[in-house]
């Protein structure tokens, strides 16, 4: 489908852009399903990836296709960057004016028309940030964490 291709906003579609702008989590398609079975009991998986495919191809929402096996979906369909946690999977949003100004230099500075980019930050959460350091912290004063001996 292209950018400017109408297409009909069906109750389906409608209730799939609704939960998906409700949340900040970045939920692959499976996550959008449960989601959208609570308002829509009788949804199928196959109709939630094919709506998906057709709001992102549509601009009303982004496909993340990070480096991860599954794709994440967006609500929020402005520009703007993502940071993946390289322990646990987590994506957040990642805003920079800095970010913007390179983007609009480079637009200037080619000749190409610039239809879109992907950039992906990668990092560590808070959460797994905080786990690593309780896990060190256990480790030094002579606990096992999270180890089992099997004995026959």
């Amino acid at each position: 489908m292209s950018l400017h291709q109408k297409f009909r906003m069906t109750r389906q579609r409608q209730v799939i852009l609704d939960e998906l702008k409700k949340v900040y989590t970045h939920p692959t398609a499976d996550q959008v399903y449960a989601m959208t079975r609570e308002r829509l009991p009788r949804i199928s998986l196959g109709t939630v990836y094919r709506n998906l495919e057709i709001l992102s191809a549509s601009g009303l929402i982004q496909k993340l296709e990070l480096g991860s096996a599954q794709k994440r979906f967006d609500g929020n369909a402005e520009n703007h960057y993502h940071i993946r946690c390289v322990c646990c999977g987590r994506v957040d949003d990642l805003m920079s004016s800095i970010l913007t100004s390179i983007e609009q230099d480079l637009c200037k500075s080619s000749e190409y028309e610039i239809i879109g980019h992907r950039l992906e930050f990668l990092g560590v959460c808070p959460r797994c940030r905080e786990k690593k350091t309780g896990t060190q912290k256990k480790m030094k004063k002579g606990g096992s964490y999270g180890i089992k001996r099997v004995t026959d």
